[in-house]
C-alpha cells in the first residue's frame, strides 16, 4: 500500500505494531508520539533504547540494547520509530504495518539544525541529555542515509506488509490530517 499519491491506508489496515522507519529528523519520534496519543498504542523510541540516559548520546552495549529492543517488540501493540537495521528482521516479523517517512535530505538536516539550536525538551531527546551540533550526525544526515535508503525501501517491500510512504513534509501533514492525528 504505497501512498505516494497522499491517499493513505487507514490506521486500522496497519495494525497495534507500527513500526515508523526514516531518516534522521525527519519527524519519526513526534509521529510516534501523535500515534500513541490517537490509537493508544506505546510510542517507542529506539534511540533512547539506544543510548544511556544523562549522556551526550552515548550508546549502551549491543547486547543491552537488543534486549531492551527485544523486550519492546514483544508488546502487544506499539508505534515504534527508529532504524537500526541490525535489529530490523525481529521488529518486522512483530510489526503488523509501517509508516515510512521518506523526506529529502536538505530538509532533515535544516530539521537537525533547527532543533538541535532551538528546541530543547523536544520529543524524542534522550533524558538528561545534551544536544549539540556533531559533524558525526550531520555525515549521517547528509551522506550515510541517502546511501542506505534503497536499503530500507528494499526491506520495507520485502517485508509484506501494509505501509504508507510519506514524500515530504507536506505530505506529512496530509498524514496527520488523514489519520486525525494531533501534533503533540
Amino acid at each position: 500500500m504505497d501512498a505516494g499519491n497522499d491517499h493513505f491506508p487507514r490506521p486500522e489496515a496497519l495494525g497495534p505494531r507500527i513500526c515508523i522507519f526514516g531518516p534522521s529528523n525527519s519527524g519519526k519520534s513526534t509521529l510516534a508520539v501523535a500515534i500513541d496519543r490517537a490509537l493508544g498504542v506505546p510510542a517507542i523510541h529506539l534511540d533512547l533504547l539506544h543510548h544511556r540516559p544523562n549522556t551526550d548520546w552515548v550508546p549502551r552495549a549491543p547486547r543491552e540494547f537488543e534486549r531492551l529492543h527485544d523486550d519492546a517488540i514483544a508488546g502487544e501493540s506499539w508505534a515504534m520509530e527508529g532504524n537500526y537495521s541490525r535489529l530490523m528482521p525481529q521488529r518486522l516479523r512483530r510489526a503488523t504495518g509501517i509508516v515510512w517517512v521518506d523526506t529529502a535530505m536538505p530538509g532533515n538536516l535544516w530539521r537537525y539544525f533547527r532543533r538541535t539550536l532551538f528546541e530543547r525538551g523536544r520529543i524524542g531527546t534522550l533524558e538528561g541529555g545534551h544536544d549539540s551540533i556533531k559533524w558525526l550526525m550531520i555525515n549521517h544526515i547528509a551522506f550515510v542515509q541517502p546511501k542506505r535508503r534503497s536499503q530500507l525501501e528494499n526491506a520495507i517491500k520485502a517485508s509484506g506488509l501494509p505501509f504508507a510512504r510519506i514524500e515530504s513534509f507536506i505530505a506529512l501533514h496530509r498524514f496527520y490530517t488523514q489519520w486525525g492525528l494531533k501534533r503533540p
